[in-house]
């Protein structure tokens, strides 16, 4: 149960990057959640990932030299769907509970662009967090770059499309 947590359905051993693998994995979850249950499953799905990812993560690395394997990718999808989050919404907002929702495709290219970019490069506090020892180093960098990515969202939405209203 725990491989199959952290790897997120065995995405993890998707070669080469599987961290980018996890992240496109954690897109199409996004995707098909929100046409079960709308943002709000998704956003009540995020902290049970990341509570999930801890414990995984934990039982898949005791023991072992490696703390943050490149198979474990259940961090990526809490990272990924937080950076989700504005554009599902966005998607709600205007309307579009169904498949229709990929009509903000550059909303989910961005999400996908700016989550990747923070995960990869882990500017300032993703750094840090990323240098804590355990479970909790590797599932809170990429809540951090989840938040960096959600507000690169944001901006580039606000950019877009302007202040509601004016």
């Amino acid at each position: 149960m725990t491989r199959l947590i952290a790897t997120f359905f065995y995405t993890g051993y998707l070669k080469p990057l599987s961290g980018t693998w996890g992240s496109a994995a954690a897109v199409v979850a996004a995707f098909l959640l929100y046409l079960l249950g709308g943002w709000l499953l998704v956003a009540i799905l995020i902290p049970i990932a990341f509570v999930a990812g801890l414990w995984a993560t934990a039982r898949e690395t005791a023991g072992k030299d490696n703390h943050d394997p490149s198979e474990i990718v259940i961090d990526e999808v809490a990272g990924q769907w937080i950076a989700l989050l504005p554009v599902l919404i966005g998607a709600s907002h205007a309307g579009y509970t169904g498949p229709d929702a990929l009509a903000l495709w550059p909303g989910w290219v961005t999400a996908f662009l700016a989550f990747r970019f923070f995960d990869i490069l882990k500017p300032g506090p993703i750094g840090w967090a990323d240098r804590q020892k355990g479970p909790i180093g590797v599932m809170l960098d990429d809540i951090l770059a989840g938040i960096a990515a959600a507000l690169v969202v944001g901006v580039f939405a606000y950019a877009a499309h302007g202040y509601p209203g004016a």
